[in-house]
C-alpha cells in the first residue's frame, strides 16, 4: 500500500510514518502545507491512501479537495476532542486522534481495506468540514495604545496582515494596531463566513471588499474600502477557493 502524509508538525509526521512503516505501508511523500500537497498530488500518481492533518500552516486541508480531484480515500488526523470525533463515526469517516495510537491506526487501515473491498471510497468532505470547524469564533481583540488597552470588535476589522514578522489589525476607521496573534492562529479563531485568508500576508473581511480585479499570473487583486494598503493580492493557489467563498 502506498500512502502520503500531510502534516505541518514534522515530528508528528515522522512519528506517523514510523507507525505506518510498522504496518507495512510505504510512504510516498511527507508534505507539510496545503500548497506542497496540491503541487505534489498534481505532479504524481495518486497514492492508495492519504493521511491528512485538518489544520495546516497555510490553511485547511479541505482546500486540497477544492483544488484537485482526489480519487483516493483519506484518513484525517486531528487534535479535536472526542465529541467531535464521534461525529466522524456517525458519517463512517476514518480519523486518528493525536497523539496517534498504533492500534487505532491499524483499525483505520482495516477500514480502508473494507472500503476497497466494497469498492466504496466516497467521503463527504463538506460534512467533515462543518463538523470540524469550530463555531465559537473570536468576537473581539484587545490592543495596547500607550498605557491603555482598547477592545476592537471583529465586526470593525477590515483585515489582518503580517509585515516584518509582526501582525496588525486594520480597522474600518483606517487605524492600525499591532496584535500578538500570528495569522496562522488567527485563521482558526475567525468566522470563515466573514473572513478569508487570501495569502500568507492577508486575512480580509467580506463586507470590506470594495473591488476585485485581475492581477498577473492568474492572481486577483483586492481593494478594501476605507484603507490605504496597496498590493492586497489573492495568491494563485487561493483563487479558486476564494471565488467559491465569495459565491456562498
Amino acid at each position: 500500500m502506498r500512502a502520503i502524509i500531510i502534516e505541518d508538525e514534522k515530528p508528528a509526521a515522522r512519528s506517523l510514518a514510523r507507525i505506518l512503516d510498522n504496518q507495512g505501508v510505504k510512504i510516498e511523500a511527507m508534505l507539510h502545507s496545503v500548497e506542497d500537497a496540491i503541487n505534489w498530488i498534481a505532479a504524481n500518481e495518486q497514492p492508495d491512501l492519504g493521511f491528512f492533518d485538518i489544520r495546516l500552516g497555510d490553511g485547511l486541508s479541505f482546500e486540497i479537495f477544492d483544488a484537485l480531484n482526489i480519487n483516493f480515500p483519506v484518513v484525517f488526523t486531528t487534535a479535536y476532542d472526542e465529541y467531535a470525533i464521534k461525529a466522524f463515526k456517525v458519517n463512517s469517516i476514518d480519523y486518528l486522534l493525536k497523539p496517534i495510537d498504533e492500534d487505532e491506526l491499524a483499525g483505520a487501515l482495516g477500514k480502508y481495506h473494507k472500503l476497497k473491498k466494497d469498492n466504496n471510497q466516497t467521503q463527504n468532505f463538506d460534512k467533515i468540514a462543518k463538523l470540524l470547524i469550530p463555531t465559537d469564533y473570536k468576537k473581539r481583540f484587545t490592543v495596547k495604545i500607550g498605557r491603555k488597552i482598547k477592545l476592537i470588535n471583529s465586526g470593525d476589522i477590515v483585515c489582518f496582515y503580517s509585515k516584518d514578522k509582526a501582525t496588525y489589525i486594520k480597522t474600518k476607521d483606517n487605524k492600525t494596531h499591532m496584535i500578538d496573534y500570528p495569522l496562522d492562529k488567527l485563521e482558526k479563531m475567525l468566522d470563515p463566513e466573514l473572513f478569508f485568508r487570501i495569502s500568507r500576508q492577508f486575512i480580509i473581511e467580506a463586507d470590506s471588499i470594495e473591488e476585485i480585479y485581475t492581477y498577473s499570473n492568474s492572481r486577483l487583486g483586492i481593494k478594501l474600502s476605507g484603507i490605504n494598503i496597496d498590493d492586497i493580492i489573492v495568491s494563485r493557489e487561493k483563487v479558486k477557493s476564494f471565488k467559491e467563498w465569495l459565491d456562498k
